[in-house]
């Protein structure tokens, strides 16, 4: 009798399940950054899936088992660097496979990600550039001076928002804006190169944010973001630095990781030398970027203060991902609260905008006056005053008339103080 009715319970727990409604695909959405494409299904609720490449021509393949489209298949954009087409059909048993046509080989990954507001459940799927080892060499020098290189990190970006603000803002788009004119005020400066880490409304992995700026050989990276909290009423500018814990996580992580034991620290290769010495290495190099990127970290609160109200009045620590290149100095900003109805509609203000651009970029100037990294144009021409020496023995050392060196630095006698920069002219380099 026992047996019957647990056969009775399998048969209807069947024929439930094999009745029971597909999973609608609510959205399907393409995002195309220059070395990836993001694929992402919104769903009811989550499902299994499979993902698989076939070769000539090259295809990828997504089977999501009991569900059906309940949306648009987009069109891929001319500049997507993979996809060619979608197409999607259902499959006997209730599968839906969606078909992207690639235009080259890709490495593929997939994830589920739970409801986070606006969204609902989403499987999202990566189509990579495949991985190549790269093998450290020695940089040959070089008698030129160079630019000193900035790295700006807009937040988040495509499929991840960010913050949503009041008015529905969002972080993703002001923080793109900010950046945007940050690198342009830069790259007004003689001598100063800045990049975009994210050109676009598409979405750049933590890691990847800082391993772009590593391979830029970035002096600094400047990662921008726009504060969220549950108490409207927070408001102010913040400004962030790698904690000493996360510093030491991350340092573990590259001495157990055997590729990035091979890659380059500060410009040392690390493949030939032994595990007390990489250590050794490892943390001298992130000694100095923490330092740097403290110092870096101050004037920019500093200016910032000038230009608004802080949220703290303090460098703060913390073990943002972003911020954990070993050897890159590095910063993040949060440039208001998006939360907060006030702070929103002046972020969205793009003279606010640009007085925080300002703000931050006359941070960074002051930093590299201070500090001009070696082999940099501004290492030849600024020159930071140390104990003992005399305006005399600074102009004959960059081979200009004391006189000058008077005129392009406003001194009115021979009277200097000890940590002044002073602004060398013409691109004398120094003896």
């Amino acid at each position: 009798m026992r047996v019957r009715r647990l056969w009775a319970a399998l048969l209807m727990l069947a024929a439930v399940s094999a009745t029971a409604a597909p999973v609608p695909v609510k959205g399907l959405r393409l995002w195309a950054a220059p070395e990836s494409t993001r694929l992402v299904f919104d769903l009811d609720a989550p499902l299994e899936h499979t993902v698989f490449t076939l070769r000539d021509p090259e295809r990828v393949v997504i089977d999501l088992e009991g569900a059906r489209l309940a949306a648009s298949v987009p069109l891929p954009v001319a500049e997507d660097a993979f996809v060619r087409v979608l197409r999607v059909g259902e499959r006997k048993g209730g599968t839906l496979r969606v078909v992207a046509d690639l235009k080259r080989q890709a490495r593929v990954r997939s994830f589920l990600l739970p409801p986070n507001p606006p969204y609902g459940h989403r499987l999202v799927v990566d189509l990579l550039t495949p991985e190549r080892k790269v093998v450290a060499q020695a940089s040959a020098p070089s008698e030129a001076l160079r630019d000193i290189v900035v790295a700006v990190d807009a937040g988040h970006g495509g499929d991840d928002p960010g913050a949503i603000g009041h008015g529905r803002l969002r972080e993703k788009d002001v923080v793109l804006a900010i950046a945007r004119r940050l690198v342009a005020r830069l790259e007004a400066e003689p001598g100063m190169r800045a990049f975009l880490v994210r050109e676009g409304d598409y979405y750049v992995g933590l890691r990847e944010r800082f391993e772009i700026a590593r391979r830029a050989r970035a002096d600094l990276l400047v990662s921008i973001h726009a504060d969220a909290f549950r108490d409207r009423s927070a408001r102010g500018a913040s400004v962030f630095v790698l904690s000493r814990r996360g510093a030491s996580s991350e340092a573990a992580k590259w001495l157990a990781d055997q590729e990035n034991a091979a890659d380059q620290i500060g410009g040392v290769s690390l493949e030939d030398k032994d595990e007390t010495l990489r250590r050794v290495l490892l943390d001298l190099s992130q000694t100095g970027s923490l330092e740097a990127s403290i110092d870096a970290a101050r004037r920019v609160l500093q200016r910032l203060g000038r230009a608004g109200r802080l949220h703290s009045r303090e460098v703060q620590r913390a073990g943002f991902v972003v911020l954990k290149a070993p050897d890159v100095p590095s910063m993040l900003v949060e440039t208001g609260f998006i939360t907060n109805p006030s702070e929103a509609r002046r972020l969205r203000d793009p003279r606010h905008q640009e007085r925080i651009a300002q703000a931050i970029a006359e941070g960074l100037v002051d930093y590299f006056r201070s500090r001009p990294p070696p082999g940099t144009r501004w290492a030849a021409t600024h020159h930071v005053i140390r104990r003992g020496e005399t305006l005399a023995e600074i102009a004959r050392r960059y081979r200009v008339s004391v006189d000058d060196l008077r005129a392009a630095n406003d001194l009115r006698g021979d009277l200097i103080r000890v940590g002044r920069v002073l602004r060398i002219p013409g691109a004398a380099v120094p003896n």
